[in-house]
């Protein structure tokens, strides 16, 4: 028998830092997971714990980290543990942190506007969507991916779907005023590997790469989620230097007319059935050129 690939830590630890600035709070609602590998042949052949850095350990290292380090980003935290984890213990080679951040927004306040000073340390959930990165580091390199997953949108015209092949068990019928929509999975994976190069700023990148894939998406004349998801990435690429290469998974969220004739009612484009099952799923990837492709085609792998 041969051991194969095996990595161990400690998942889905629910990190939330408050910054206390006077009368206003700042909030970083994390869900950070932790896997590491390297020498740890022994646990598996022999049950020997010599290499090991216990998970609740891991776990601990987070929180204090908040702590010790802050929340600048998920990305910026990433790092952090990552290199705290491979040059901390000589056993582990390569440590991979992921990240989901969700997003609270500010609950405004009598007076706020006026500048008057009352408390501020209210807040509402903030956006669908949940934000996420991967860090993962050997000790020689970094490899940030970072993304988005459940950003839902639609465009209620400007969009076409028609000349497609068709066969005896085709049905569809050509559309030629259509809704589009879709939720957003997306992954955009980073030029910097290297700590002597200068880092993104990664709050400024994910706030403009996702102001991007949402313009690309209201701008395109769409005549298939193909073209709409190609021009999504290729915004990206054009517009963030820092990116080399992006990947999303979108589902279409079928809208049907709904017949209204039997009721003696002519529906123009107003009335639609929203099906949430089953659908179609547009998947790719979009590179800068010369780049190599390393973001997984299954995203649920990553």
């Amino acid at each position: 028998m041969t051991l194969g690939q095996n990595q161990y830590g400690k998942a889905e630890n629910r990190v939330v830092r408050i910054v206390r600035d006077g009368a206003t709070h700042h909030i970083k609602d994390l869900n950070v997971s932790v896997a590491l590998s390297g020498d740890m042949d022994e646990v598996h052949l022999s049950g020997s714990n010599a290499s090991v850095l216990p998970t609740d350990t891991t776990k601990n290292t987070v929180f204090a980290f908040a702590k010790e380090h802050g929340v600048a980003s998920a990305e910026q935290f990433g790092i952090h543990l990552a290199r705290y984890f491979v040059t901390s213990q000589e056993s582990i080679r390569t440590a991979r942190i992921r990240i989901e951040e969700y997003a609270w927004e500010r609950i405004a306040r009598p007076g706020e506007e006026t500048g008057a000073d009352v408390p501020r340390h209210s807040f509402v959930r903030g956006g669908q969507e949940t934000r996420l990165t991967q860090v993962t580091y050997d000790g020689a390199s970094w490899e940030v991916v970072s993304g988005l997953k459940d950003l839902t949108v639609l465009n209620s015209t400007d969009s076409e779907f028609w000349g497609y092949v068709k066969d005896k068990y085709t049905t569809l019928p050509e559309a030629y005023d259509r809704i589009l929509a879709t939720d957003v999975t997306g992954r955009w994976r980073f030029a910097w590997s290297d700590d002597a190069e200068e880092a993104p700023d990664w709050e400024e990148s994910y706030r403009e790469v996702r102001a991007h894939l949402l313009q690309a998406f209201a701008e395109t004349y769409s005549l298939s989620l193909q073209q709409t998801l190609y021009e999504m990435g290729s915004r990206i690429i054009e517009h963030r230097g820092e990116i080399d290469e992006v990947r999303f998974s979108l589902p279409n969220k079928h809208h049907f007319l709904v017949d209204l004739a039997p009721f003696g009612l002519k529906n123009d484009n107003e009335v639609y059935l929203a099906a949430d099952r089953p659908y179609g799923l547009i998947e790719a990837t979009v590179l800068r050129e010369g780049r190599e492709a390393r973001i997984p085609v299954d995203l649920s792998n990553l």
